[in-house]
């Protein structure tokens, strides 16, 4: 084996055998490259050009590192969703609420731009849905498909991404009890009026209407969410919530 101190110690010709490793597919397919060391003597290079070679690729995105794990062919992958877990214990609902309120008016009178006929009928029948529901599980399903709808009629696949990304940090159960407490009443028949407010204005291609009528629904919300924020919950509420939400999964799962 030849001797390290001997071998080309030139950073731009690392980088042009790597290159061309890349390019031969000399890695037989494999995702994860080899280490540096054996990189390093299969291709013939001192190991400090090399890792000055694969800074290089990691900024092009050809390759990505992870500490521990080794060097990666292609882009970097997204963050796992973990990283939404430890989002949500940094935020709160109103705060969500506010990112609530700069996308979604947005997403509605994009979706009064470019509806179509059955868009605006699936629109309909989600609203349908969300104003039938009697029980808390009900509503919180078809209020958030009714929205993702909307999100989705859009058409615009950035928004989208985020409208998801909110979604599952609203997931959190403490959240989930808040917005129902926030649906009682008179609140709930308001909340689904205002759901046909922001649907009619859609199918009749009002953009600004259908803006306006997402944002005062939201501004709502808001408020009402603000309001049980700042009054204790029930006794046993969350400890309830808790109890039925494992009683579901158990019967879903067969246990």
């Amino acid at each position: 084996m030849d001797n390290p101190e001997s071998l080309p110690d030139s950073s731009n010709f690392a980088l042009g055998r790597l290159r061309a490793l890349l390019e031969e597919s000399s890695l037989d397919g494999e995702q994860r490259l080899p280490s540096e060391r054996l990189l390093a003597a299969q291709i013939g290079i001192g190991r400090r050009a090399l890792r000055r070679a694969l800074e290089v690729l990691e900024a092009e995105g050809r390759i990505w590192r992870h500490q521990g794990k080794g060097t990666f062919l292609g882009p970097r992958p997204p963050e796992p969703h973990a990283n939404l877990e430890e989002l949500s214990r940094r935020t709160n609902p109103l705060e969500v609420m506010d990112v609530r309120l700069e996308i979604e008016p947005a997403l509605a009178r994009l979706a009064a731009l470019r509806a179509s006929n059955g868009d605006i009928e699936r629109l309909m029948h989600l609203a349908d849905k969300t104003a039938s529901t009697s029980d808390a599980d009900g509503r919180e399903l078809w209020d958030s498909a009714l929205h993702r709808a909307i999100a989705e009629v859009a058409g615009n696949a950035l928004l989208l991404a985020i409208f998801d990304m909110v979604d599952r940090i609203r997931q959190d159960t403490t959240w989930r009890i808040l917005r129902e407490r926030a649906r009682s009443g008179a609140r709930q028949q308001i909340y689904v009026d205002q759901h046909r407010r922001v649907i009619a204005a859609i199918a009749q291609r009002e953009a600004h209407a259908a803006e306006r009528a997402m944002r005062e629904h939201l501004a709502f919300v808001r408020d009402g969410l603000l309001k049980v924020m700042t009054s204790p919950l029930p006794d046993g509420a969350i400890q309830e919530a808790t109890i039925s939400d494992n009683t579901e999964d158990q019967r879903l799962h067969g246990t």
